[in-house]
């Protein structure tokens, strides 16, 4: 399918489309989140291109949350596939041994830092990131014996029980939450190498104190970038410092690479700008090639639980296999992490440039193509080195604005206030002009209406 990168016209909403829009909202649930900002109705895709049913076209910068690696359709994933069905195998076979599994697995193998798949084992878990996560947690706790979870503030690790109450907005007894550096706001007001100090003592501390009042911890929880907190990268001297304090106390470290994974950051894996070694790695999203797929990779001294301690009925799908392998190996052999490296700081190095000129433009950040834009109230009272208050609803128009534009951007950070994008490693440099000229078109339109 050819698709052209030209900004649409007005919007022509047919009937149909805007019926379709009408009976999701009146049969859905109230908890359905992107059809709410993006009143969309995709009916073809390629690439970073989707096609609405009102004959709008887009380019998609949200790309499923992150999963789709290579975009829509990329036509190594659908020979995928396609091979599998047209084979006759069985697509559903819990956790049973098949030639597409073992090939997915030694093509994820052959990705992972050299010193954990020397030694790794995977658990296949059910078909999301929560299940992954809940699975680790299951895992360090049993191998351990202790209850307690280090996880941080602004984490988000899924949406079941244990994964929530591991991910910053929940609260739960069994959790204990850790300061996450960050420049821009930093918990400490000081930011930098100093406020990522400090965040690594106050663990430590809490770790060595006998009256510090948390529960023996099984595990730290980790995200190499915080995606929906922000996009916030853990600082590699910061990241290297929390492997050395976890390792000396024996407390397994966990790498939450849901969204960071398969080259999104510019690396094939978030750690692996750090170089640290977790013990366990929680896998999903891209891995799938688009599909529903979920792992946990850990060390094989940690695979003391019994038979069936976590398991999911949809495990063993085969056609996420298929597509996954196909996607890893792609993302692998083109060098596509160092693809998304390169585009990546041109185009925070741009966002940048643009964000001098708007005081409303808190900060740009972002590793590789993971780029968020925060959005502040630059009228706001503040004292002195204290960044502007998020400004939610400024970043609200500019996703409409974006949209109108043709351009799909999701939001994030903690007060929803910081404009995420995560385009496709795929993303050529024409499509990337394309994208930067919507996006700031958008913030400059957003900027008017507050001069106005």
């Amino acid at each position: 399918m050819a698709v052209t990168e030209q900004a649409p016209g007005p919007a022509t909403a047919t009937t149909a489309h805007l019926g379709i829009l009408r009976r999701q909202a009146s049969r859905e649930s109230a908890a359905r989140t992107y059809a709410r900002s993006l009143p969309i109705v995709p009916v073809r895709a390629r690439g970073v291109t989707i096609e609405g049913a009102d004959g709008r076209r887009y380019l998609d910068c949200l790309s499923g949350a992150g999963t789709l690696a290579l975009g829509h359709n990329h036509p190594v994933v659908l020979e995928a596939v396609r091979k599998v069905l047209d084979s006759g195998a069985p697509l559903h076979v819990l956790d049973l041994a098949t030639p597409v599994k073992d090939a997915f697995t030694t093509e994820l193998f052959a990705t992972l830092p050299p010193a954990l798949a020397s030694r790794a084992r995977v658990q296949f878990c059910g078909p999301a990131g929560t299940d992954a996560v809940e699975a680790a947690l299951t895992l360090t706790r049993t191998a351990t014996g202790r209850p307690g979870v280090l996880a941080f503030t602004g984490a988000y690790h899924g949406m079941t029980a244990g994964a929530l109450a591991a991910s910053g907005g929940a609260r739960d007894g069994g959790v204990t939450r850790l300061p996450f550096p960050h420049d821009y706001r930093c918990p400490f007001g000081v930011g930098g190498e100093q406020g990522a100090e400090l965040a690594a003592r106050w663990t430590e501390s809490l770790l060595d104190d006998a009256k510090s009042g948390i529960p023996d911890a099984a595990c730290l929880l980790v995200e190499p970038v915080q995606g929906e907190g922000g996009v916030n990268p853990a600082p590699d001297a910061w990241l290297r410092r929390i492997r050395r304090i976890t390792e000396e106390r024996s407390v397994p470290l966990i790498a939450d690479e849901v969204q960071t994974g398969v080259g999104r950051t510019g690396r094939f894996w978030g750690v692996d700008h750090s170089g640290i070694v977790p013990d366990v790695m929680v896998l999903s999203k891209a891995i799938g090639g688009s599909l529903p797929l979920a792992v946990v990779v850990y060390r094989e001294d940690l695979d003391v639980w019994e038979p069936g301690a976590h398991a999911g009925t949809f495990r063993g799908n085969q056609l996420a296999m298929a597509a996954g392998a196909a996607t890893l190996a792609y993302v692998r052999e083109n060098g596509l992490a160092d693809r998304a490296a390169t585009l990546g700081a041109r185009l925070l190095g741009r966002l940048r440039e643009f964000a001098a000129g708007y005081p409303f433009i808190g900060d740009v950040r972002g590793l590789g193509l993971m780029i968020g834009v925060e959005l502040v109230d630059p009228t706001a009272d503040t004292a002195a080195g204290t960044p502007p208050p998020p400004a939610p609803g400024i970043a609200a128009a500019v996703q409409r604005a974006c949209l109108d534009r043709g351009l799909i951007v999701e939001l994030g950070g903690r007060h929803s206030a910081v404009v995420r994008l995560l385009p496709p490693l795929t993303l050529t440099d024409e499509q990337a002009d394309a994208v930067l000229d919507r996006l700031t078109d958008a913030l400059a339109g957003a900027a008017q209406n507050l001069s106005g």
